[in-house]
């Protein structure tokens, strides 16, 4: 009997939210595929959704072919830091993560408190902005998702040469909390070069600014906002959006979307040409997704909780519909099972779902061994296509 042919393999999972990022999940599964199949073709592709950890996919995937910046600004509360940023495609395109700058990642849990929340600015995002325009890129593709502010974008947009100005002409304080000193916006100062280079927006996100579903109501508690700090937060970026429309004429507020990292999307579609796209779209893109696909027999992806949710464009099903069309099978390595797993068959959108966990354990305790869990789920995995491909020969 001849030998089995060897796979190529793509590897393209999402992080395992709080265990491990996207790009040590792909490490890890790979490592274990390649224990029991050393002659198959392993291509790893970690995956994201423009949230944090984007950045570090990007550069993981592209390899030398990123260029990885680092740029001082300050963070979401004006504290000094240092934030990278990717130049792609031998210098024409940047690619930025909000969250490396102004992410709620850069804030200790006891400082995610209401006041930060009404004083969180953007500011650090628009740093990296100007960075990448003084790079002269062609292309600006930014990832939001992750971020500690409620703002609307305006300390990013600030960054860029807009004015906030209250009653008396005078600039107002940075920070969502204080829009409500909003008269006018005068954008005569906004960075030039902005109209010349195309700018995109990676979010999955669908919340209009403000109301029950708007920035403030979904995000603002996850960000140390309590409900005084919600309801005021709402408040402000209503007449945030009026005021855009007011300088602009353009009505953003309901905009799908508009919401996404506290507003910062309404900002962007008010003062600049961005168009907004999926986040697993973009981020398929930046990796090229779709080639290796072409070449791939399998492809495994990942994520930390298999439910409902996962159907409403998340990072798997994503992977999953890019690789539909050529009918390649698609492997789901979920950290568990939630409601509404069984949907994923239903949908016909992932041929197996898998869990990792190979023993009964509490989640604190799965989540400390997800890497070792991975290994031994991509080598179980190897060896079940393998006795598969033994017997499609007998």
């Amino acid at each position: 009997m001849s030998p089995a042919r060897a796979l190529t393999v793509v590897i393209a999972p999402d992080s395992f939210g709080g265990a491990l990022d996207s790009v040590g999940v792909a490490d890890a599964i790979g490592r274990g595929w390649t224990d029991t199949r050393p002659t198959d073709t392993v291509v790893r592709k970690p995956m994201a959704d423009g949230g944090e950890g984007t950045l570090a996919a990007v550069s993981a995937a592209l390899g030398d072919a990123a260029e990885l910046r680092e740029t001082d600004t300050t963070d979401a509360l004006g504290r000094p830091i240092s934030a990278a940023w990717l130049l792609l495609d031998e210098g024409r395109s940047a690619f930025i993560e909000m969250a490396a700058a102004s992410g709620l990642a850069r804030l200790a849990p006891e400082e995610r408190t209401p006041e930060s929340a009404r004083r969180a600015s953007t500011r650090g995002t628009g740093d990296l902005i100007r960075a990448a325009l003084e790079a002269g890129v062609e292309r600006i593709t930014i990832g939001l998702g992750g971020s500690a502010t409620t703002d609307g974008g305006t300390g990013m947009l600030r960054a860029l040469g807009v004015r906030f100005l209250d009653r008396g002409g005078g600039e107002i304080d940075e920070g969502g909390a204080a829009l409500a000193s909003l008269d006018r916006i005068e954008a005569g100062g906004l960075d030039a070069r902005l109209s010349e280079v195309k700018l995109e927006v990676a979010s999955d996100v669908t919340n209009p600014l403000c109301g029950s579903r708007g920035a403030a109501a979904t995000y603002g508690p996850q960000k140390g906002a309590d409900p005084d700090a919600v309801a005021e937060l709402d408040a402000v970026l209503a007449g945030y959006g009026a005021a855009i429309e007011k300088a602009t004429g353009r009505l953003v507020a309901d905009l799908p979307g508009a919401g996404a990292a506290g507003g910062t999307t309404a900002g962007l579609l008010g003062f600049t040409r961005a168009v907004l796209r999926p986040g697993v779209e973009v981020v398929a893109g930046l990796v090229g997704l779709a080639d290796a696909l072409d070449e791939a027999d399998l492809v495994i992806t990942g994520e930390g909780r298999a439910d409902e949710q996962t159907l409403q464009g998340k990072t798997a099903i994503g992977v999953a519909t890019l690789a539909r069309p050529r009918s390649t099978p698609v492997v789901l390595l979920c950290g568990g099972l939630g409601e509404g797993a069984e949907t994923l068959d239903a949908a016909m959108a992932l041929t197996v779902v898998q869990p990792i966990a190979d023993r009964p354990a509490d989640l604190p305790e799965l989540m400390a061994d997800t890497e070792r869990l991975l290994v031994a789920a991509g080598r179980r995995l190897a060896r079940t296509v393998g006795i598969g491909l033994e017997l499609a020969r007998a």
